[in-house]
């Protein structure tokens, strides 16, 4: 690609059909902003530096640039007039670039590819034209501006608003995505005016003056319409989100992963799962997850930004940025909090949450306990109900055990304080003091038996209820 090239993408519209205080762009598919997959699509080859793009913003532009960050430029659409308008609000911005070419793509327009514009580009420059428009043939064109031809190829481009009842039935549409030639860009930005039913200042008007003036413009044609899809409605982003998480699981079949329903499967973009890994119904997986091979999730299980290693077993149980080795099993119903770190052949079971803690190789922490801001040893037994009491009101404090202890059922661990290898706690206990290696520690009250107590809670009730009466 020529090493001039721009691009521009649009992301000022109101989305009113949205109904939402929030803009368009930045509702997600996939996880992700409409306009952060445009993006990654221009960068995958098309325009690679993010200087070199140039976002056209608008209804509540700060919130857009805050989410995209400094990396890429940008440009306020005050009015809303119109896409060429918004195109219009670059034009100092272009100025900068001697020749060369300019993309321009619309924020919310999720599913095209990065090898889709870079066949779009190519396209452009072997035919040596003006411009380029990206266009489909779509089943319904209902909403879309119908790309016009005649025996010398494209004549107009047509908006719904504008268009004749025979135009209405043209099935190939504008998808609002373009190659030009930006010194002809920048000429014809200088000629829009609002003249049409809407008083806007059409984009689509820049093809029209260049067919007018007998200057070469092509279309071409993508090759799975579905790419075109524009959001407007929450209803075109489920359909949207749809088909990109079964595209994404279908490209993770193919490498070797089995996924047993792929319709109740949800994995995102930048997740990576080894060969062999089984994923269950109901399995969400999201962010920068890493799974191993041969690992078994779900059913019913969500992680997040976190690393799972190969042999894992994780059933119905949430981990969001967790580290987990070899052969753990989690679950079901365990919750690993972010700082979570889990060695070799770790067990949480049931109804265990751990928290900010790096458990040893071998340990377990069967059911029904918490653990946090903790270093647990390798070997360790954990008995049900035990807890680190690790916050004191103002801070969080460390809890220590070592090797192989043995920490018997309802124990609470008030922190700070450190176990030793090898040391039993008795069940029931409520550990205030460090436990020195080997020891064993019992922290409960004596047992007391009261003899015929429930007989004289009896009569003290009936006593009661006759000087009552």
């Amino acid at each position: 690609m020529p090493h001039n090239t721009v691009a521009v993408v649009l992301a000022a519209g109101l989305g009113t059909r949205m109904k939402s205080r929030k803009p368009k762009v930045l509702h997600e598919v996939a996880g992700k902003p409409l306009i952060e997959h445009v993006l990654s699509a221009l960068q995958e080859g098309a325009v690679p530096n993010p200087q070199d793009i140039i976002i056209v913003t608008g209804y509540e532009g700060d919130k857009v640039q805050a989410a995209l960050g400094e990396a890429y430029r940008y440009v306020r659409q005050e009015k809303m007039l119109g896409t060429g308008h918004a195109l219009l609000q670059a034009l100092p911005l272009l100025a900068e670039y001697q020749g060369g070419t300019c993309l321009v793509l619309c924020g919310d327009t999720p599913l095209l590819t990065g090898d889709t514009l870079q066949k779009l580009m190519e396209q452009h420059h072997s035919a040596k034209v003006k411009a380029t428009v990206l266009t489909a043939r779509v089943p319904d064109p209902t909403g879309y501006g119908r790309i016009v031809k005649g025996k010398r190829g494209i004549e107009k481009i047509v908006e719904e608003k504008d268009a004749l009842p025979a135009e209405k039935q043209i099935r190939e549409i504008n998808t609002g995505a373009y190659c030009f030639d930006l010194t002809v860009l920048k000429q014809g930005l200088s000629r829009l005016t609002p003249a049409n039913a809407q008083g806007e200042y059409y984009l689509t008007d820049l093809i029209k003056y260049l067919v007018e003036g007998q200057e070469p413009v092509e279309t071409f044609l993508l090759e799975d319409y579905q790419e075109a899809m524009g959001i407007n409605n929450r209803v075109q982003l489920a359909e949207a989100e749809a088909y990109l998480r079964q595209k994404i699981l279908r490209k993770h079949m193919l490498q070797g992963v089995t996924v047993l329903d792929p319709l109740h499967t949800y994995v995102g973009l930048d997740v990576r799962i080894g060969m062999d890994t089984v994923l269950y119904p109901g399995v969400i997986l999201e962010g920068e997850t890493v799974i191993g091979e041969d690992c078994a999730i779900g059913p019913y299980t969500r992680i997040v930004d976190s690393r799972i290693a190969d042999h894992c077993w994780i059933s119905q149980s949430y981990l969001i940025q967790a580290k987990v080795g070899k052969n753990c099993t989690i679950g079901p119903y365990s919750y690993l909090r972010p700082g979570t770190e889990l060695d070799e052949e770790v067990k949480v079971g049931d109804f265990a949450e751990v928290k900010n803690s790096v458990i040893g190789r071998g340990s377990k922490i069967p059911h029904l306990s918490y653990v946090g801001d903790s270093v647990v040893g390798s070997q360790v037994n954990i008995g049900a109900g035990t807890i680190t009491c690790n916050y004191d009101g103002e801070r969080k404090n460390r809890t220590i055990i070592g090797d192989g202890a043995f920490v018997g059922s309802n124990t609470n661990l008030v922190a700070p304080i450190k176990v030793g290898d090898g040391a039993y706690i008795g069940a029931g206990s409520t550990v205030t003091r460090d436990i020195p290696a080997g020891a064993l520690a019992v922290a409960r009250g004596e047992q007391r038996n009261i003899e015929n107590w429930s007989e004289k809670k009896k009569q003290r009730k009936k006593a009661e209820e006759e000087k009552g009466n």
